[in-house]
C-alpha cells in the first residue's frame, strides 16, 4: 500500500472519531459546561503533545539527516512552525467563522448563515490535524504515524460531541446537528490527502511538512481551544483535561511510536 494512500485512510479514520463523539448527542440535549470544558481541554493537551513529539522532534532529526547540520535542522524547525502559525492566522483573519464561545470572526461575517460559520471554524480547526496525520504517515514512519492518528482521533470525539451539542443549543434536529458535525471531520481525510502527497513528492518536504502541522495546531490550541476553555470559570478543570491529554499522547507516541 502506497504511502500516500496510508496517510489519507489514517487521517480518515481519525476524521472519523468526530461522528463517534457525536452520538451522544442522541442521548441529550446538553453536557455540563465543566464537562464540555474538560474535554476540550483533554483535546488541547493531545494536540500539544503531538505537536512536539509526533511532529516538531521528528521533523528535526528529518532535517538533521538531509543537511547534516544542527543549526540547520534548528531553522527548519523553526521557520516551518512559524509558517505553519502564520498560514492559520492568516485564516482565520481573512475567512468569516464563528467560535462557539468567542462569536462570530473575520469579514462580512454577519452576513452569512450561522451554520456556515461553524462550518468554517470547524474547518480551520481541523485541517491542520489532518495534515499532521498525513505527513506523519506519508513520511514513512508508521508506527509513530499511528500513534499521532489514534491520539488525534481520541480528541476528535470530545470535539465532534461540541460540535453537535452547539448546534442543538441554537435550534437545529438533533439527526441535522450529528450529520453536520461527522461532515466536518471529512476535512481532515482532505488535508491528509495533501499532506501525504506533499511528503511523497521528495524528502526534502518532510521536516517542513512536519514543522508547519506542528505550528498550526499550535496556533489552534492558543487562539481557539484555551481561550473557549477558560472562559466559563473552570480554568482548572480545562487544565487537568489538558494535562491528561497530554500524558496519554505522550504515552502513546512513547510506547507505540
Amino acid at each position: 500500500m502506497s504511502p500516500v494512500l496510508i496517510g489519507f485512510l489514517g487521517s480518515l479514520l481519525a476524521g472519523s472519531m468526530t461522528a463517534v463523539g457525536a452520538l451522544p448527542v442522541f442521548l441529550r440535549r446538553d453536557v455540563p459546561q465543566r464537562a464540555n470544558d474538560t474535554l476540550l481541554g483533554f483535546a488541547a493537551g493531545v494536540m500539544l503533545a503531538a505537536s512536539f513529539l509526533s511532529l516538531i522532534l521528528p521533523g528535526i532529526e528529518a532535517a538533521r539527516a538531509i543537511h547534516g547540520s544542527a543549526v540547520a535542522a534548528a531553522a527548519v524547525a523553526v521557520a516551518g512552525v512559524l509558517a505553519g502559525a502564520a498560514v492559520l492566522a492568516i485564516m482565520n483573519e481573512k475567512i468569516p467563522h464563528e467560535h462557539f464561545f468567542q462569536g462570530r470572526q473575520g469579514p462580512e461575517a454577519e452576513t452569512l448563515a450561522r451554520i456556515w460559520l461553524f462550518v468554517l471554524a470547524i474547518t480551520i480547526h481541523n485541517a491542520p490535524e489532518g495534515l499532521a496525520v498525513g505527513v506523519g504517515l506519508g513520511g514513512g514512519d508508521l508506527a509513530g504515524g499511528v500513534a499521532l492518528a489514534v491520539g488525534i482521533g481520541l480528541q476528535n470525539a470530545p470535539e465532534g460531541l461540541a460540535v453537535a451539542l452547539a448546534l442543538v443549543s441554537i435550534g437545529y434536529s438533533r439527526r441535522r446537528a450529528f450529520w453536520i458535525a461527522s461532515l466536518t471531520g471529512l476535512v481532515e481525510p482532505v488535508a491528509g490527502l495533501f499532506g501525504a502527497w506533499a511528503v511523497g513528492l521528495s524528502a526534502l518536504a518532510l521536516p517542513w511538512a512536519l514543522t508547519f502541522a506542528a505550528g498550526a495546531m499550535i496556533y489552534v490550541i492558543s487562539h481557539e481551544i484555551i481561550p473557549e476553555t477558560h472562559s466559563h470559570g473552570n480554568e482548572r478543570q480545562a487544565t487537568f483535561g489538558l494535562v491528561i491529554g497530554l500524558a496519554l499522547m505522550m504515552f502513546l507516541d512513547v510506547a507505540f511510536g
